[in-house]
């Protein structure tokens, strides 16, 4: 099991970490696995999706905070529900398999940590299985 410090910037943000984890999976020498990519943070997540157009990222975080809204009357006296919503809908980890060592994702996908409550140092947990 590997950590990964990820460092945001910005209250809303997604990070392209694809290139840490695959550093991740190849320092254990799996060949054939998978590799979990695991926050821990109740508002935060993580995901796949496109990363050859950062304009993907940018309406993705858009469609976010339409579908949960930072100022909605929300309850929780902390003042970050959207934070937890969005965390929620993105989900806290993603699996993805591995072979010869690298990791198997599609042409334009890469793993994305997604920061909703930041600026903080946040941590990922990387897990690698051989099969």
């Amino acid at each position: 099991m590997r950590r990964i410090e990820v460092r945001t910037e910005r209250r809303e943000q997604l990070v392209d970490i694809t290139a840490r984890v695959a550093d991740a999976v190849s320092e254990t020498r799996v060949s054939e696995g998978i590799v979990h990519i695991f926050s821990s943070h109740t508002t935060a997540g993580i995901t796949i999706n496109e990363n050859a157009d950062p304009d993907v990222v940018r309406d993705l975080l858009a469609g976010l905070e339409k579908a949960a809204p930072r100022h909605s009357g929300w309850r929780h006296a902390e003042g970050n529900s959207d934070a937890h919503l969005k965390a929620t809908l993105v989900g806290p980890g993603v699996t993805v398999p591995v072979s010869g060592g690298r990791l198997v994702l599609g042409t334009w996908q890469g793993i994305y940590f997604c920061e909703f409550d930041g600026p903080r140092t946040r941590c990922v947990v990387v897990s690698v299985v051989g099969a």
